[in-house]
């Protein structure tokens, strides 16, 4: 079983991909903002119905089961410089088998009234906070021939009115992936654009733009989660490099 660390873990998306993880038998590294939602979320997958399942083979040797480890580490995205000092604290395997960037913030406003704070705070979560996680985690990436995933989104396709901030972002974040292939062969790099998810932020979305949110209306995180485990997933000689899911 691999070891996989996820950002913005506690989030619709984050949370359903460390589900999929935690079902396989995967060690997790939950990262997020708030150390309360964190340690709830580790205490459920360790315990709850998400627990790693065991398949039994009647003719087999039995064997202790295996105990996969959940560690949760809060980090703000907000402060990228910080990012170091807080995984040296923790700690990190010298192996990681990869890396899921499930976090991100959104805040609507026409380019006329968007004030510098919000693009650098935008842009810190999004985008340099990635880019700084990737760069220190590198090192256990190429160690374990591992897998990087940037949860971008549609707005990094196209960028649409009072989407500026998310959308350039969104689109720094495709060009990092992109960059990041060509430079290190050893590890694989995919990005995933899911359209409008079921999510708090979605809820937050319909929100400023003044329109009820109704759940089913989107693409259920736990859909996104599973194409994106997929693509994890993808046998050695292949990498599933870009793939875009949207609500049907």
């Amino acid at each position: 079983m691999g070891t996989y660390l996820i950002t913005g873990a506690t989030g619709g998306i984050g949370t359903a991909v460390a589900e999929l993880l935690r079902e396989r038998g995967h060690d997790l590294i939950l990262t997020g903002r708030s150390q309360e939602r964190l340690d709830t979320l580790a205490t459920t997958l360790r315990t709850g119905a998400h627990a790693a399942t065991q398949v039994i083979n009647p003719g087999a040797v039995t064997s202790p089961p295996r105990t996969a480890s959940v560690t949760a580490i809060p980090l703000d995205l907000t402060e990228p410089r910080r990012i170091e000092a807080s995984l040296a604290m923790a700690g990190i395997p010298a192996r990681l088998d990869g890396v899921v960037h499930a976090a991100g913030m959104v805040h609507l406003s026409p380019v006329a009234q968007l004030e510098a704070d919000e693009w650098m705070e935008h842009l810190s979560v999004n985008l340099v906070s990635a880019a700084e996680l990737t760069r220190l985690l590198l090192p256990a990436l190429r160690a374990a021939e591992g897998h990087v995933v940037f949860v971008n989104s549609t707005a990094g396709l196209r960028a649409n009115p009072e989407w500026s901030a998310y959308a350039a972002s969104k689109f720094g974040l495709r060009a990092l992936a992109d960059s990041l292939r060509a430079e290190e062969r050893s590890v694989r790099v995919t990005t995933v654009y899911p359209g409008r998810t079921a999510t708090e932020m979605q809820r937050s979305v319909r929100a400023q733009e003044g329109h009820p949110y109704a759940e089913d209306d989107f693409a259920a995180p736990a859909t996104v989660a599973r194409v994106l485990v997929a693509a994890l997933e993808t046998p050695r000689d292949a990498v599933v490099s870009d793939v875009t899911v949207r609500p049907n």
